[in-house]
């Protein structure tokens, strides 16, 4: 649920973002889904990322596309593949078909978060909010579909309001 930082920080080298995904998580996590779940995250923050430095929105469905192809194979991907195939399909219905948190599990929050970040890659608040309609684990939702759909929107495309109601940053960190 934190790596999207992560894979946005190596918008230039996928690759790259899901080695670097790997090596904490498998600190982390103690399941290789979960280790899959955050590779599949961070390789979508870097795409979503290049994208944005390309100026160019990735359309969904190859977004997905170049997710699967970073992410080990399993239950994750599994999920990952059906969410590719879902792209026309209600907020609701996906989260009843994939999950959307309830489980705690990568198996059950990568692959619906991926689903909502390809959707709306260039709408942060519309990600948070079909997060919160679907429910859930509502907090790792949001923090894994923002966080990717941040990296592609920026900051200029979280809503004023929300960046002024944060927490203030740290003082070492200069914008």
């Amino acid at each position: 649920m934190r790596v999207a930082p992560l894979g946005a920080y190596f918008p230039d080298d996928v690759n790259r973002a899901v080695r670097e995904a790997g090596l904490p998580a498998r600190v982390t996590h103690a399941h290789a889904e979960d280790v899959a779940g955050a590779v599949a995250v961070a390789a979508a923050a870097s795409v979503a990322a290049a994208g944005r430095l390309a100026g160019t929105r990735p359309k969904p469905g190859p977004f997905l596309d170049a997710v699967l192809a970073s992410t080990p194979d399993g239950r994750v991907r599994r999920g990952i593949a059906r969410a590719r195939k879902m792209l026309h399909l209600s907020v609701e219905e996906v989260a009843y078909e994939l999950g959307s948190g309830h489980q705690v599990t990568a198996q059950d929050t990568v692959p619906f978060t991926l689903w909502v970040a390809a959707r709306c890659l260039n709408d942060y608040r519309q990600a948070i909010c079909d997060c919160v309609r679907a429910g859930g684990d509502v907090d790792t939702t949001s923090a894994i579909a923002g966080g990717i759909a941040a990296a592609y929107a920026g900051m200029e495309g979280i809503p004023e309001q929300w960046r002024d109601a944060r927490e203030p940053l740290p003082g070492w960190l200069r914008m």
